[in-house]
């Protein structure tokens, strides 16, 4: 794929979605650090329904860690793999206070150094909460990326890297929010909605699927 089919693919996501954000609920750099590490194999529903609960009670390190692993477990056993989850953000909350004043640190290093928190999830933050133009790449940026051709690669890594070179400067603080929000409603794992796309006839996808005819 050339750079001009990449541009245009960005400025119609753009031009479609001029403002995306994430679907997690939040109103700090806190919550969405919470609720990102609570969204690990689990959709952003049902940690919207968790967190609306936890966060009217506790939203702040200090308050998450009083309750617990078992108080904060409460809160979020609708969500799979709560336990090592709320083991997480209670350790994560302690790192917090103890180095970092009980604020969300803006360095990726520093955020990877918290428990739970990997590369995908310092990117999200970085870029969600601090503006940074960073690349999550879950499963369903790695599935656009390798299926249209946008930045084909082996690993998420390899599609972070790709993208972060090949994305033109000014799409890339938002690049994040548009290829997620595109591989959950229209390029789906399953059953692309090809029909639908707005990108389809730049796509490079060979098993493009038609409008069924009634």
């Amino acid at each position: 794929m050339n750079a001009a089919k990449r541009r245009t693919i960005f400025t119609r996501l753009r031009t479609a979605d001029p403002a995306p954000r994430t679907e997690l609920n939040y109103a700090t750099p806190f919550e969405l650090l919470v609720a990102v590490i609570l969204s690990a194999q689990a959709t952003d529903k049902s940690v919207n329904k968790a967190t609306a609960r936890l966060f009217a009670d506790a939203n702040t390190p200090a308050a998450i860690l009083a309750l617990g692993v078992a108080g904060l477990s409460r809160y979020v056993r609708s969500i799979g793999l709560y336990n090592s989850k709320a083991k997480n953000i209670i350790a994560t909350c302690r790192n917090l206070l103890e180095r970092h004043g009980g604020a969300v640190p803006k360095d990726r290093e520093a955020l990877e150094r918290l428990p739970g928190v990997g590369r995908k999830t310092a990117n999200v933050v970085l870029n969600t909460a601090f503006g940074e133009p960073t690349i999550a790449v879950d499963t369903h940026i790695f599935r656009v990326a390798n299926r249209t051709g946008l930045a084909p690669g082996k690993t998420p890594r390899a599609v972070e890297d790709k993208l972060m070179k090949v994305v033109p400067e000014e799409f890339l603080r938002d690049a994040h929010h548009w290829l997620i929000l595109h591989g959950r409603y229209v390029c789906k794992a399953r059953t692309p909605n090809c029909p639908e796309c707005i990108i389809r006839d730049l796509c490079e996808y060979r098993g493009k699927t038609r409008r069924e005819q009634a």
